[in-house]
């Protein structure tokens, strides 16, 4: 059964979120970040947000895991940037929930 979100990135900036009952994860490298999304799918995560620094490093998983139900993987931008590569992936999810990417504002 899915019913769990997770978020991966730096500890500073995600171990809040465990008061509200998500599951952290603080990779240390990208080695470390590639197991845990090997594990996602039988800790029965549904929602994984990624921190913007392991997409790139890591789009091979991502893609093997898009090709399932779940876990969905989305990425994330800290507060100091928004990064090309998460308005790219926010746009691909828009288009694949709705069909459009009316929803993605842009200043293009």
């Amino acid at each position: 059964m899915f019913n769990k979100i997770a978020v991966m990135g730096d500890a500073d900036l995600i171990i809040p979120l465990k008061a509200l009952g998500i599951k952290v994860y603080t990779p240390e490298n990208t080695y470390e970040a590639r197991e845990i999304l090997k594990g996602l799918e039988s800790e029965g995560i549904a929602l994984c947000l990624v921190h913007d620094q392991f997409l790139e490093p890591l789009q091979n998983e991502i893609n093997r895991l898009e090709s399932k139900f779940c876990p969905v993987i989305a990425g994330f931008s800290d507060y100091r940037q928004v990064s090309d590569i998460i308005k790219k992936r926010m746009k691909g999810l828009s288009i694949k929930a709705t069909g459009s990417d009316s929803l993605v504002k842009g200043k293009d």
